[in-house]
């Protein structure tokens, strides 16, 4: 169905043309006319017609005065103009207008319908066109929730994939490289800084979680995370690594008021609690921030700034430096840790040049901790006196370049002893398996799991390391062992043929005959004749 409107201060051109509109497109059309401009608008308005067929020579306001105010309200109306008036001007600021076709008085019957024809076929496309756009909007509504709270879960347990985050930010279309966290806490009431009935709150919350979404996001907008418990997380993305004083209390307002509202929608109490803003892969430290400050406080709204929580840095202490210098060591990277344990040193000497005795405090401090991180990623045995000669060869060193070389040393050999601590890890393993295939290869049963049992790590961990190490599969490095024994059966031993094919853990004659003449290109009697 099309609505048309006709504008003209002529009676006879609005029935000719009604009539060769209903002759033309039975029952497809509702058609409403005007005379003068400002009643033009006026139907313009309560009608919302999807094609105008106007004079310009009206009476009162003029049809393209009439267009221009009609088109603020109605930008998808096809307008056609019809007129006895051919001046370019006219012409012209009709153009500029979008219209379809400008008809010259008198026009004959084909060229109307053949213009309205192209009308309705534009008004079918962007219909069309809307109707895909609603229900790409209905799709992504459902779609949405679900990638923003992959990128929660990747951001608070720390995922290893950085690639799946970026992807994250990708789809949801993300520049920023900075956020801070926001959490929901509910409950039935607030107790101090206790919520009280957490369980029965966060099954509420879940039955209301679509609307509890829409309201955080008018007064929160960022990406908001599934029910955990009684919390809900939201990561707020930010373009400035710091969140000014002014900004922070503007963020608290809000967030004041999003409990309230919550409160009112819902029945159900909240808090909120707001960290600080962090690199987007480090919010997992601005959402505990945000919990330990309502932890701290019986605020509604708690921040951390607000609250005595958090370590508070000097002015200049490069905390970023040292981030960056125990992620490398965590990864292993040897050079980037050399660089970065470099940098800190000159940090160190250029601000406290004249205290010996504090940096090489802080170098054992983050010597020791580099251990930790090593010791904690499994693998190697703590000993109580293995750090013995720490302080007394600090103790010894007169300058600050002999401690920058015993600091830088200590860091870089630690990082180097993760990497082959890794690599270590997966040989000793592959060589515990070959061993122990080694001894049981005769075994009729061997199996892929008795032997990744052995060395007591999952049969899809072993198998995928002892390719990499052996450059053969499980099932590859056994037949090559035993067709190496059946090799030296056949050509030392008196054997029989069924004896050997037992000796070499195969209980079918002929299917040792046939591997061993795959992998030999000889039958087993052959072979043996041979020799």
């Amino acid at each position: 169905m099309y609505k048309i409107m006709l504008a003209d201060d002529e009676g006879i051109v609005i029935d000719s043309l009604k009539f060769i509109i209903e002759k033309e497109f039975q029952g497809n059309c509702v058609i409403e006319f005007a005379k003068t401009g400002r009643s033009v608008i006026e139907l313009a308005e309560s009608f919302r017609p999807d094609i105008a067929i106007m004079d310009i020579q009206m009476p009162g306001i003029n049809g393209i005065d009439a267009m221009r105010e009609i088109r603020e309200t109605n930008t998808h109306m096809v307008l056609i103009i019809m007129s006895a008036y051919d001046k370019f001007d006219y012409a012209k600021e009709a153009i500029n207008m979008g219209v379809l076709e400008y008809l010259n008085k008198p026009v004959d019957r084909e060229k109307i319908v053949q213009v309205l024809r192209r009308a309705m076929a534009m008004i079918d496309r962007e219909r069309e066109k809307r109707s895909q756009d609603l229900l790409i909007r209905e799709k992504m509504e459902s779609v949405i929730p679900i990638i923003e709270n992959g990128l929660i879960q990747n951001l608070l347990f720390h995922e290893p994939f950085e690639e799946d985050i970026e992807n994250f930010k990708n789809l949801l279309g993300i520049r920023e490289d900075y956020a801070y966290m926001a959490v929901l806490v509910c409950g039935e009431t607030q107790e101090g800084n206790h919520m009280t009935n957490a369980v029965g709150a966060s099954i509420r919350v879940q039955n209301a979680y679509r609307e509890i979404r829409e309201i955080t996001n008018a007064y929160l907008p960022g990406i908001t995370g599934s029910g955990m418990a009684n919390k809900i997380a939201i990561c707020i993305p930010c373009s400035t690594p710091r969140m000014e004083y002014n900004e922070r209390i503007r963020v608290i307002e809000k967030a004041r008021e999003l409990a309230r509202k919550l409160k009112a929608r819902t029945e159900i109490t909240f808090r909120v609690g707001i960290g600080s803003v962090k690199r987007m892969d480090e919010v997992a430290e601005s959402y505990n921030e945000a919990l330990n400050a309502l932890v701290q406080t019986t605020n509604r709204v708690a921040h951390v700034d607000d609250a005595p929580v958090g370590v508070q840095y000097e002015e200049n202490y490069p905390i970023g430096n040292e981030k960056m210098l125990f992620e490398l060591t965590e990864k292993g990277d040897v050079n980037g840790v050399v660089a970065e344990a470099n940098r800190f040193f000159d940090w160190m000497e250029e601000n406290y040049g004249e205290y010996m005795m504090d940096i090489k405090l802080k170098c054992i401090e983050f010597v020791l901790w580099a251990e930790h991180i090593f010791y904690e990623s499994g693998g190697r045995s703590y000993h109580f006196r293995s750090r013995k000669d720490y302080l007394p060869t600090l103790l010894e060193l007169k300058t600050l370049e002999e401690v920058r070389a015993w600091f830088v040393d200590r860091m870089g050999n630690n990082c180097r002893n993760m990497g082959v601590k890794k690599e270590s890890q997966s040989v000793s393993v592959v060589e515990k398996a070959r061993n122990y295939i080694d001894s049981h290869y005769n075994k009729k049963d061997i199996s892929l799991d008795e032997v990744s049992r052995s060395v007591d790590i999952s049969s899809y961990y072993f198998s995928k390391i002892f390719k990499e190490e052996t450059g053969r599969n499980f099932v590859e490095y056994l037949t090559e062992i035993r067709m190496n024994r059946a090799r030296e059966l056949l050509a030392g031993t008196e054997l029989s043929m069924k004896e050997i094919c037992g000796e070499v853990g195969y209980s079918d004659p002929n299917y040792f005959s046939r591997i061993f003449k795959k992998h030999t290109g000889l039958t087993p009697t052959e072979y043996k004749e041979k020799k």
